[in-house]
């Protein structure tokens, strides 16, 4: 057996899908986190900003949309998959459009993420499909459901016409054969999500693992969740996106507020580890389950990554497979597609006036990542300074 060899430091692999110009602009943007200002009110600003009709989408479009979107449109996110593609780096595309709640525009989401679908099949550099449960369910209808209060007539329909909605979503993904992924939401409108997506398993999930749920390693037990899961599937093939989380702060603010124990880990080393467990247990159950390792840590990388080369599996082993966002990590995914692991990146995509509030949302969620910004930061500059020098 050759020996274990994977590093994340190599930065001319990470960058060189990237010109010296785009190595600059992405360096620009990552700069910004650094204002706390501009990530807590810059999105809202913006949008306001587009809504007056003021000539600045060109400039959001090279830089903040341009580092973390693919494109307004699906096919205009065309020669970004191309680009990752000469890597080895597959795309998700994810309709990243937020905000609007009305039954007509579920239903029109619904469509979208099926087109994707469709543009995915057959084409291994569309890896998974994705959408997010919010997308297309009402948000207090969920939270309803999950905090246990009784639907009343016109709910109950409502749920029904939501539960369709997944249904057509996932049998788009099994009669076109293509993997998806179901998002996480927050840990008290989770559970009915939970139930829908192992229903969907259940359905079309019997040959191989088709629906991927998504386990928040955040959460507390959630690793030992996920093993339940596994246990209790009968007669399909369970699929997992295991990622750490993204709402920590809204979880603890609200734990405080209704009075109950604070559902998040006490610590990062604590979220750390579950993440790592979560791993190990998918790992054990590898004969039934598919993983998809969603992260930005390069440690729960290396580990995923060496068990598999412990354990004599082929880095390109379909049950196993890394993420991460489409323009972060870059040193993660490129040194692990390098070395012929599966990688993908998550391609959102959207009108950028509708998009602003994901991309505001992610804003606060990396600045607040520990280390995360300045590790970007000190990526590109290293990459900057070794084309200097070669020059």
């Amino acid at each position: 057996m050759q020996p274990f060899n994977l590093s994340f430091s190599n930065t001319k692999a990470a960058f060189k899908h990237k010109n010296d110009s785009e190595l600059k602009k992405s360096k620009f943007t990552f700069s910004i986190f650094k204002f706390s200002f501009l990530v807590n009110y810059g999105p809202g600003l913006t949008t306001f900003a587009l809504k007056l009709g003021l000539p600045i989408k060109g400039m959001i479009k090279s830089t903040v949309f341009g580092q973390f979107c693919g494109g307004e449109t699906i096919d205009e996110c065309d020669p970004v998959v191309k680009t990752l593609w000469k890597s080895g780096v597959g795309s998700i595309l994810d309709y990243s459009v937020e905000g609007d709640e009305s039954e007509a525009n579920f239903d029109a989401n619904v469509e979208e993420i099926k087109h994707t679908i469709v543009k995915a099949k057959g084409k291994p550099e569309y890896p998974f499909c994705v959408f997010k449960p919010t997308g297309i369910a009402r948000y207090a209808l969920l939270e309803k459901i999950g905090t246990g209060v009784k639907l009343d007539l016109e709910e109950v329909e409502e749920f029904y016409r939501v539960k369709k909605r997944f249904d057509d979503i996932g049998k788009t993904a099994f009669e076109n054969d293509v993997r998806l992924f179901i998002d996480a939401e927050e840990s008290w409108i989770q559970d009915p999500v939970d139930d829908i997506a192992y229903e969907l398993m259940a359905k079309y999930s019997t040959q191989k693992a088709l629906i991927y749920n998504t386990v928040q390693s955040y959460r507390k037990g959630s690793a030992e969740y996920m093993k339940k899961c596994i246990e209790d599937a009968k007669g399909y093939f369970p699929g997992f996106k295991i990622v750490r989380g993204a709402y920590m702060e809204k979880e603890g603010a609200r734990a405080i507020e209704k009075g109950y124990p604070n559902p998040i880990q006490d610590t990062k080393a604590n979220s750390d580890n579950e993440y790592n467990e979560a791993l190990r247990i998918a790992f054990e159950h590898r004969n039934t389950v598919s993983i998809c390792a969603g992260t930005h840590n390069e440690e729960s990388s290396l580990l995923l990554a060496k068990m598999m080369h412990d354990h004599g599996i082929e880095n390109n082993d379909p049950r196993f497979w890394f993420a991460q966002l489409y323009g972060m990590s870059d040193n993660i995914s490129f040194n692990l597609a390098a070395k012929g692991y599966n990688v993908a990146k998550y391609v959102p995509y959207g009108p950028i006036k509708s998009v602003m509030p994901y991309l505001g949302r992610r804003a606060k969620e990396n600045s607040s990542m520990a280390g995360q910004m300045g590790r970007e930061l000190a990526l590109l500059v290293q990459e900057l300074k070794r084309r200097k020098a070669e020059k």
